[in-house]
């Protein structure tokens, strides 16, 4: 192979790539969204500065995706944080647990989620809409919301899922020293809420070593939503790093 042919691959192995080169348009995205109120202290010791936190809230989801240019459909849980950064406020993604590998490596290699693999799912069973977390064969989270109780506004559906993320992009050199240590920020773009929902919900956390949502406890529900949506994903930007002011 020659070294343009190289060039033209994004990830290995170039036979067979992780993911496929393409920029992902999700269809039917189902979001089952749970914010509660944690421990402050457990939360400051997991945001990294210079993002600051204000109330110790943290977002709870689960998103079944309908359909995915790319991917096909798969399912996807984890942790947000209410953030600002600079004056602007967003969420910082803390944790996320995937049933899809090539979405989990493209996550990881294009952009900087956290993504790991996990089996969440999301399904109604009973007048309920239920979200569950497992981590090999334990479970780790179990969130339920009432069946389409009460319609939210789609506007305030929209400013729910839009605000903008913030991640840590870490990439070691070939010594195992820091190569590329960024906060980088990204938001959904092209959106069009379909359905969005409100009601009662609750949710339960439970210990695991290698998926620690529970170290950030669940004090008191606040709020809960359930929307349906299309949109894209925007690439990355790095808007700080971590390096350039570990060695000035």
């Amino acid at each position: 192979m020659k070294q343009q042919d190289v060039l033209r691959h994004v990830t290995t192995p170039l036979a067979n790539p992780a993911y496929a080169p393409v920029v992902p348009r999700f269809t039917d995205r189902e979001y089952l969204n749970i914010v509660y109120r944690t421990d402050a202290d457990a939360l400051r010791a997991v945001v990294p500065e210079p993002l600051e936190i204000g109330e110790p809230l943290v977002r709870f989801e689960v998103m079944k995706m309908g359909d995915v240019s790319g991917y096909g459909p798969y399912t996807e849980s984890g942790q947000a944080i209410p953030v600002s950064f600079e004056g602007e406020r967003g969420e910082y993604l803390h944790a996320m647990y995937l049933d899809n590998f090539p979405a989990t490596a493209s996550g990881r290699e294009i952009s900087a989620y956290p993504k790991t693999i996990g089996s969440p799912k999301l399904f109604t069973e009973n007048g309920a809409l239920v979200g569950t977390l497992d981590y090999g064969s334990q479970r780790v989270a179990t969130a339920t919301m009432g069946y389409k109780h009460h319609r939210l506004d789609v506007a305030e559906a929209e400013a729910q899922i839009t605000v903008p993320t913030f991640m840590l992009k870490t990439i070691p050199d070939y010594d195992g020293s820091p190569r590329v240590f960024e906060l980088v920020r990204t938001e959904i773009t092209d959106v069009v809420v379909k359905e969005a929902w409100t009601g009662p919900a609750r949710l339960q956390l439970f210990q695991h070593v290698l998926a620690p949502l529970a170290d950030l406890p669940v004090l008191e529900v606040v709020s809960a939503s359930h929307i349906l949506t299309d949109l894209t994903l925007a690439p990355v930007k790095p808007v700080f790093d971590y390096l350039k002011g570990a060695r000035s």
